[in-house]
């Protein structure tokens, strides 16, 4: 069991029913190992925790930013996903209370293991929802996630990283990006496929994730740190 008081003190929220806080960092994998365990996995909770997530982070910037509406949704979208839920819960120390299974517990730093991070981040979101409300709830968020808004739009951050260094390439290079398949690994159900992304046919990076568009998106934003081209 996970020492919840503590993970209470890093949210900043105490729970009076602290099964609701243990739930939220319960992944699937660890009941397949535990089946007497006395509480559920964590996607009902992570569902819900989504749906609050965007609403607070859409009010926010409904409330404060005039723009229109198609920067709005690539700021939430960047603010949102999965890989910047992971960062702030790797920021927080979450990651030591989520329970799940050995062979997850091994693979450390992966993508499958950012995912159950992220995942875990909305879970608690919508655990401190039913405890404490909506309030409650936009105040973790706003805290923990929409405090990276800034940084977000000074660096352009919400440009799709593909039409990001596409436009780079052609700007300082002269040459469209092309993307490449290198490998793809894992049963059907969890394949990781591996792409890199070409200019010319220079190699400037590789990117992995669970669909070919993932990756894709990755390679692009590693070939923009590669080149320098992220600032």
């Amino acid at each position: 069991m996970p020492e919840i008081t503590q993970l209470e003190k890093i949210i900043g929220f105490k729970f009076d029913n602290q099964d609701l806080l243990v739930q939220a960092v319960v992944h699937r994998s660890y009941l397949n190992e535990h089946p007497d365990f006395k509480l559920d996995h964590n996607e009902r909770l992570e569902f819900l925790g989504d749906a609050v997530l965007e609403l607070a982070v859409t009010e926010y910037l409904y409330d404060n930013y005039p723009n229109p509406e198609g920067e709005l949704t690539n700021w939430r979208a960047s603010l949102v996903n999965g890989d910047s839920l992971a960062e702030v819960g790797k920021k927080l120390g979450i990651e030591e209370f989520i329970l799940m299974s050995r062979g997850e517990s091994r693979d450390k730093d992966s993508k499958a293991r950012m995912y159950i991070l992220a995942n875990a981040m909305e879970a608690i979101i919508g655990a401190i929802y039913l405890e404490h409300g909506f309030s409650s709830a936009k105040k973790f968020i706003l805290k923990n996630i929409i405090v990276k808004l800034e940084d977000i739009i000074k660096k352009k951050l919400y440009i799709d990283p593909k039409s990001n260094f596409q436009e780079k390439a052609q700007e300082k290079e002269g040459v469209t990006p092309s993307y490449k398949m290198i490998s793809s690994q894992g049963p059907d159900h969890a394949k990781v496929f591996k792409v890199g992304v070409y200019l010319d046919k220079e190699l400037v990076a590789t990117g992995e994730g669970s669909s070919k568009q993932e990756a894709q998106i990755q390679a692009a934003q590693n070939a923009l740190i590669k080149k320098k081209w992220n600032n």
